[in-house]
């Protein structure tokens, strides 16, 4: 089982799209999914459709231990199903009822230990921030996936998230490692976009994946009728391009053993 958490501390970088449409790519290509949502926003879980969960368990619940994570987990029927994880609101508060606690970063990390599916791939949506939640989601991980904008932020961005991730690998999981890069919002009309992504595959040229999601309305309209790329268009070049990023990411997968 691979566990990837999608990182990036500058937000507006398609991390949220690119965990949903990754793993309904990933769905489709008969893996079994699970879509976990960190993020106090619940944007993966708004995104998915799952937008009235006040009365339910969410990762809220089963990272303070009051709720069972096989209770929590809830269906997407898609094209092809995938579970997901949601969140709310509600997690905003855990950072700080959680600073106190020994052990925190660990907590992510103990209730995927208790799910009871085998599932082949658990793709994690963590805050664009460097904050305990996304630290228990390094922890939890065996790789980080970054999604970077064709933009000079987000590539800034990501710089300041490196020495994180080595720090988390040294102190807390020294299994992570970056598995892999996906360059998105790409506009070929731009000549700053070509030089973002001469920049990060000088940095990651083998992480980096050779699939490139560029500017498509059809990804930034799914969300609003909560579904995946799949389901609201299937033949979009957004659609296409998220199916070969799941190829990607299976290959490298293989590859890594």
């Amino acid at each position: 089982m691979e566990i990837l958490a999608f990182v990036n501390q500058k937000g507006g970088v398609a991390k949220t799209t690119s965990v949903l449409n990754a793993g309904a790519a990933l769905a489709i290509e008969g893996k079994r999914i699970l879509l976990v949502d960190i993020d106090p926003q619940g944007s993966l879980s708004k995104c998915a459709g799952f937008r009235n969960i006040d009365k339910e368990p969410t990762t809220y619940e089963v990272i303070k231990g009051s709720a069972d994570i096989n209770d929590a987990i809830r269906t997407k029927n898609g094209v092809a199903p995938y579970d997901i994880l949601p969140t709310d609101i509600r997690m905003s508060g855990a950072e700080i009822e959680l600073i106190s606690v020994p052990g925190r970063d660990t907590l992510l990390k103990e209730a995927l230990e208790n799910i009871k599916t085998p599932y082949d791939y658990i793709l994690i949506d963590c805050s664009p921030s460097l904050n305990i939640l996304t630290l228990m989601a390094l922890t939890a991980a065996t790789g980080v996936i970054i999604p970077i904008a064709a933009q000079y932020m987000p590539l800034d961005g990501m710089a300041q998230l490196l020495p994180t991730i080595d720090i988390v690998k040294k102190r807390l999981n020294k299994r992570l490692k970056v598995a892999g890069v996906i360059i998105t919002m790409y506009d070929s009309r731009r000549s700053l976009d070509k030089e973002i992504i001469k920049a990060v595959k000088a940095k990651f040229p083998e992480e980096t994946y050779k699939t490139i999601v560029r500017n498509n309305s059809k990804i930034a309209e799914a969300p609003t009728f909560g579904k995946d790329i799949f389901e609201y268009d299937p033949k979009s070049t957004g659609a296409e391009a998220y199916k070969e990023i799941a190829q990607e990411i299976i290959k490298k997968g293989v590859e890594n053993g």
